[in-house]
């Protein structure tokens, strides 16, 4: 190529250039040939410089293709390097755009391609994205497994991950056991699949690739045995508040005694019974009395109005506190400043507007209401109990028994020690957590059998549910708590994933997103 002039237009520089090549080679048959038929003048665009777009006009032949059975018998000469046909771009700046659209994608994109002297819209970049060839996948020996969300709660898809590289593979529109069967019958050789607790998924392995050794996540069945002690303690939540040493007298305005002013968790802060308690003990008997006549839970669902995992999460309840639990447990910003207000009434300070400022120079950001509405049923009384220091919630519990005991500090380590001389029950649960932990964290699958067996011989039913389940799933789990493979490539994945949907606010269709994570590093 003959560069002929350089010129600078202001907002452009532009180049004139032609061909000087003795012939070229037909793309169809490969022959060279010299026989020029005609010239004819293209623009390419390339890469900036100094900021400023670079427009080339380049004059280029054609010539006759010398090959007479060749179907084609004229084509136009291709310089290397830098044209393609009815490329409107170099392929250095092809290259560019397409980095540029994997990383950003369609408006953020177009931003940072106008910054570095590249003016291009965000359709065109995203055209340029769906138009790339999806990489080669070769062979994959350990696979991971995992769902993500499309729209979450809505429609999911399924994320396929080379375990050895860290690489996703490929994208599946759907997280059933037929879209992963008919993807491992399409791609045979795999002999490893982490996944996670999913029964579709170990279906679909044991479907697609049935001589595969399926490995159960370390880190979700860790998740499960979480989620079962926490019900644990909140069935034992009684425990968790401290027997106070004394109670103290209770006197009306009149200096008798009188019995305290109790304050039940049913009640809000007037007095009347929650509207969200009594919905949900109506509906609680509801389900439990349609259920009980042979209803279905469609039929259920259909009848009251209410969503499907709904009913069924009121099916599965044994009584209506279960359901209220965790609501009547929920933490409030006033509780840690409870024993100043009792003690500031004792004292015979009622002004709610002081004992509000009191509190928030004490570090409370809550509202004026939540004080006043705290001291309402105190009212008619000069002096009221005590009110104890609010309890731990079940989740920091929860907490305090996974931990490692060398990794709580004196503080956490000596209220757990308190609640469990309080709770004999949680002992036991306690014990097999950190015998899990142990056998997990050494690798030791092959302690599986006697763990769950006194699990489900404990007095946790909900431990002993999750060792059911972990014996319905036997063969991955003992995998997964003997092998070094786990999840945590796959997990990273999906984290890449939301950050990829976030960038594109949502609005990208699957095979845009895809596209994306293939290839976005």
């Amino acid at each position: 190529m003959e560069v002929l002039d350089v010129e600078d237009l202001g907002d452009t520089v532009l180049i004139a250039a032609r061909t000087v090549a003795a012939g070229a080679s037909c793309p169809e048959c490969g022959l060279l040939s010299a026989r020029a038929h005609s010239r004819y003048r293209r623009t390419v665009w390339d890469l900036a410089t100094c900021g400023r777009p670079v427009k080339v006009e380049l004059e280029v032949r054609r010539f006759f293709c010398s090959e007479p059975s060749c179907d084609r018998k004229i084509f136009a000469e291709q310089i290397d390097g830098l044209t393609q046909r009815h490329a409107r771009r170099t392929n250095a700046l092809r290259a560019l755009l397409t980095s540029i659209a994997i990383a950003l994608a369609g408006r953020a994109g177009a931003r940072m391609a106008c910054l570095v002297g590249v003016p291009v819209g965000r359709s065109t970049l995203l055209r340029i994205l769906r138009a790339l060839p999806d990489p080669e996948i070769g062979q994959v020996t350990v696979l991971g497994v995992d769902d993500f969300a499309k729209r979450r709660g809505n429609s999911y898809g399924t994320v396929l991950v080379d375990m050895e590289t860290h690489r996703p593979v490929d994208l599946l529109d759907g997280r059933t056991a037929e879209d992963l069967a008919t993807w491992l019958k399409d791609h045979p050789g795999v002999q490893m699949i982490c996944r996670d607790r999913a029964g579709s998924y170990a279906d679909g392995a044991r479907e697609g690739a049935p001589e595969a050794i399926q490995v159960a996540d370390r880190f979700h069945l860790w998740q499960n045995l979480a989620a079962a002690l926490e019900k644990t303690i909140r069935a034992h939540r009684s425990c968790l508040q401290e027997v106070p040493e004394q109670d103290t007298t209770i006197t009306d305005e009149t200096g008798r005694h009188a019995e305290p002013a109790e304050r039940p968790k049913t009640l809000d802060s007037y007095g009347n019974e929650r509207p969200m308690v009594a919905r949900t003990q109506e509906r609680y008997a509801q389900v439990q009395a349609l259920r009980a006549n042979g209803a279905s839970l469609n039929a259920i669902s259909r009848e009251l109005g209410l969503a499907f995992r709904t009913v069924r999460k009121y099916t599965s309840a044994t009584s209506a506190d279960e359901l209220l639990a965790a609501t009547l447990d929920r933490a409030s910003k006033l509780d840690e400043f409870k024993p100043y207000l009792t003690r500031r009434w004792n004292e015979g300070c009622a002004n709610a507007i002081q004992l509000h400022n009191e509190i928030k120079a004490q570090g409370f950001t809550g509202s004026r209401r939540a004080v006043q509405g705290w001291l309402k049923p105190l009212r008619g009384h000069q002096e009221v109990r005590q009110e104890p220091c609010p309890p731990p919630r079940p989740r920091r519990v929860t907490g305090w028994i996974m931990a490692h005991p060398d990794h709580l500090d004196t503080e956490d380590k000596a209220k757990l020690e308190q609640l469990l001389d309080r709770c004999p029950e949680l002992v036991d649960t306690a014990g097999l957590v950190r015998s899990f932990a142990t056998m997990m964290t050494n690798r030791n699958g092959h302690l599986l059998d006697d763990w769950i067996t006194t699990a489900e011989a404990g007095a946790s039913p909900h431990l002993a549910a999750f060792a059911t389940g972990l014996r319905r799933d036997h063969a991955a789990v003992q995998a997964g708590l003997t092998l070094a493979h786990s999840s945590g490539a796959v997990e990273g994945t999906v984290n890449k994933i939301k950050f990829l949907k976030r960038q594109m606010f949502g609005r990208a269709n699957f095979d845009l997103l895809r596209a994306r994570v293939l290839r976005y590093s």
